[in-house]
């Protein structure tokens, strides 16, 4: 590899990333329930970037369990997410750190100074999402060593703001630590962009879900490759008075059930037959065990689809390493166009010629 070749002009943008991870490519595995684990986490890691074991609701025996069996899969370096909220993360931080975990992605609330503490002083590199400028400025002085910044793309849970928005918000101003760039990021020219505007690498999800060694469901799989970003909307909340996190997923059956039950929940609420706090719990336990139901069982119309609306761009079942190296071929390319348009070595036709290098295909 020359100094001046496309991977090490790719190299040179994320120097920063892959020095954190520990890893080739500064490409992070999104943490998804039911979907980040062993398996693909593992796959992520052995082809080149950096997988994140999503815990999710799991106890501490079953995270214990999950950690053990992705390091019999790989020797590279992995990841894991856990939820700020989780009832026993005073538990599961021990794990991380009784494993000797190298990272962990503090994820779904701003994490406490005592729970970075605990993990930085266990040996991990912790890592948290960044909703907002004023948030990134706080995780930062709370000791979090580098910052994940979402937009609402994603699938998921997701925040008001776009990817875009909050790169220009945060990257130019944040350089304490490093910042991964996450939702809605599907091809190598996008990572390109984000790597150029600052960013020290990405973090994607839903181009793994149909990866081979993903152990989701068939019909989960096939639901995303049949989908277009128009059809993973954000739920809609119908009342004020009864706040619903948007949730990102692929339009179904289960999405209108959601509306009607909101509808009939809420007229019970005013006819006096629900109190406030009944009426919101039921509403939150309309999606209870969803994702499960369709990730593992299949049954993609009364589960949860989550997904980003990258999701266009899966077009089929695909290896995690063929998945990565599409990823990196479109990035290396990008760059080289760059280079070209900078030197002069580029005409009208080059520039048309570059644009499609190792596209995925059209559905």
């Amino acid at each position: 590899m020359t100094g001046n070749s496309p991977r090490a002009q790719l190299d040179r943008l994320w120097w920063r990333g892959r020095e954190f991870l520990g890893c080739e490519l500064a490409i992070m595995g999104g943490a998804m329930s039911w979907v980040s684990e062993r398996h693909l986490v593992a796959a992520i890691s052995n082809g080149g970037g950096f997988g994140v074991l999503a815990c999710g609701s799991m106890t501490p025996a079953l995270l214990s369990e999950e950690i053990s069996a992705t390091e019999r899969l790989t020797q590279r370096p992995f990841g894991v997410n856990l939820i700020s909220m989780h009832p026993e993360l005073e538990a599961l931080i021990a794990v991380c750190v009784e494993h000797r975990v190298s990272h962990v992605v503090l994820a779904g609330a701003l994490p406490s100074a005592l729970s970075i503490r605990r993990l930085k002083d266990g040996g991990a590199r912790v890592m948290s999402f960044a909703s907002a400028l004023v948030i990134a400025r706080k995780l930062v002085r709370m000791g979090v060593d580098a910052l994940i910044i979402e937009g609402n793309e994603a699938g998921g849970h997701v925040g008001p703001v776009s990817t875009s928005v909050l790169a220009q918000e945060i990257l130019p101003v944040v350089r304490d630590v490093p910042v991964f760039v996450a939702g809605g990021i599907g091809r190598g020219e996008a990572i390109v962009s984000y790597l150029e505007m600052g960013a020290s690498g990405v973090q994607i999800g839903t181009r793994f879900v149909c990866a081979t060694e993903s152990i989701a469901h068939p019909r989960f799989k096939q639901a995303f490759i049949k989908a277009g970003a128009r059809d993973a909307v954000a739920s809609v909340q119908l009342d004020p008075r009864f706040p619903v996190i948007p949730v990102r997923a692929l339009a179904n059956e289960a999405t209108r059930r959601f509306l009607d039950t909101q509808r009939e929940v809420i007229a019970r609420f005013y006819s006096g037959g629900l109190t406030q706090k009944e009426a919101q719990l039921e509403i939150e336990h309309f999606w209870a065990g969803a994702l499960r139901r369709a990730v593992i069982d299949g049954d993609v119309e009364r589960g949860s689809l989550m997904a980003g609306q990258s999701v266009g761009m899966v077009t089929r079942e695909q290896p995690t390493d063929q998945i990565l190296g599409e990823l990196v071929a479109q990035a290396e390319a990008t760059v080289e166009q760059r280079r070209r348009q900078l030197t002069g070595g580029d005409g009208p036709a080059g520039l048309a010629g570059a644009s499609g290098v190792a596209d995925s295909e059209t559905k």
